[in-house]
């Protein structure tokens, strides 16, 4: 265990005699969780909201701080930033590094972030999502800690899990321990979907883990460190803040829009399954206030139900932009504990050939080629989700190496 690492120990068993830190079962894979003793009410406890076990490390040290809108601290169905309390709590935040969407969560989908100063705490904020996708040595220059807080949604194109991947190489190469405050991850009831291909590696999968891996953040993290998936098979100093009270089976209400187009709980239970669609020429309801839970396009056949995506909150520039949509509406749908592939198939079933259906980033999203041929060929949705499982199989072995909760 390093210098570093050890100190973390040694300053947990001083102020909390109810923590223990550990190494995972994975041979010289530099990760700690620290464990909580249970408590008598049953709701779930993020670990920002878990002060007591992490204020004492940042004091006196110069941190920088991984967040979004979703980095907050919750009481009584009000919450605070994080970043906010902490600076109220003088806690030295030297920069705030953002993801996708920026700080704020303002930014539309791909949409570069510019580096800027926030205008609430004046902390300077660089963007990880543009140019620079990992924090650089300059960049981390003086900085003792990264503590990381960003709510996940369980799926593999969803880009925080890249930025966490960036984030612990540079903290490994450059010999700084980061911190990851975990949440609970509202997909985590399941495993499924098309294991990635390293071949298609990007910054939209960057992992060979099928596209719903049922692991929190901070789960993940540990996976990432065990797997040796950092460059050059370093391992970062990692420290995890447990959940409590918390099971990958227990549903969680996400009390802040995750992106701007993720707005409630249908669209973040439906977004494993319409994701797809994000590489292919249909609409997903982007443009709508109801994002990823309906999906259509102009050239379908006339239906009972139709809309016309406008630029809105969630997209400057939707898919089919003023065009009526005719489509299926999925938001009354009950809750989803698999991958439901029907839908793509359903929508390249009603796509003119005269139609070019699949984008330029339909196999990035997909993680293979597998997928785009199986629709080519006219599989049923039965067979390509068959086709899944021996991957998800091999995957499963892996991930319970590195689960903290059941």
């Amino acid at each position: 265990m390093s210098t570093k690492n050890t100190y973390f120990l040694l300053v947990f068993l001083q102020f909390f005699s109810l923590i223990s830190c550990g190494q995972t079962n994975t041979a010289n894979n530099k990760s700690n969780t620290a464990k909580t003793t249970e408590i008598s009410s049953k709701e779930i406890v993020t670990g920002a909201q878990q002060t007591q076990l992490y204020l004492p490390i940042l004091k006196q040290k110069n941190i920088a701080i991984v967040a979004n809108q979703t980095s907050v601290l919750l009481k009584n169905n009000n919450y605070t930033h994080l970043v906010d309390s902490l600076f109220q709590l003088n806690i030295a935040i030297k920069k705030v590094f953002s993801p996708e969407h920026g700080f704020r969560g303002k930014a539309d989908a791909a949409e570069l972030v510019d580096d800027g100063v926030d205008k609430k705490t004046g902390i300077p904020i660089i963007s990880l999502y543009g140019k620079n996708k990992k924090p650089t040595a300059e960049q981390l220059k003086d900085i003792d800690l990264v503590v990381f807080d960003i709510q996940d949604v369980g799926v593999r194109f969803y880009t925080y899990i890249s930025t966490l991947h960036y984030i612990m190489e540079a903290c490994a190469e450059n010999n700084i321990p980061i911190m990851v405050l975990d949440r609970p991850n509202p997909n985590a009831h399941y495993v499924d979907g098309p294991t990635l291909k390293m071949e298609h590696k990007s910054f939209v999968g960057m992992h060979p883990v099928p596209l719903v891996y049922g692991m929190t953040i901070g789960e993940y993290a540990k996976m990432i460190n065990g797997e040796n998936w950092l460059k050059n098979n370093v391992k970062c100093d990692l420290t995890v803040i447990p959940l409590k009270n918390y099971t990958h089976q227990i549903p969680y209400h996400l009390p802040i829009r995750p992106s701007p187009n993720l707005p409630n709980d249908q669209s973040i239970n439906l977004y494993p399954s319409l994701g797809f669609f994000e590489g292919t020429i249909i609409n997903a309801g982007r443009g709508t206030e109801n994002q990823f839970q309906q999906y259509g396009a102009p050239f379908f056949p006339k239906s009972d139900f139709s809309y016309t995506p406008q630029p809105n909150f969630g997209s400057k520039s939707p898919k089919h932009k003023g065009k009526l949509c005719y489509g299926v509406n999925l938001k009354d749908l009950e809750k989803l504990n698999s991958v439901n592939i029907e839908y793509l198939v359903d929508a390249y079933n009603k796509t003119p050939k005269t139609e070019k259906f699949f984008g330029a980033t339909f196999t990035v999203h997909a993680g293979n080629l597998e997928l785009e041929q199986q629709l080519k060929n006219g599989l049923t949705a039965e067979e390509i989700h068959a086709s899944w499982q021996p991957a998800i199989e091999d995957f499963k072995k892996i991930r319970a190496k590195y689960l903290i909760y059941k």
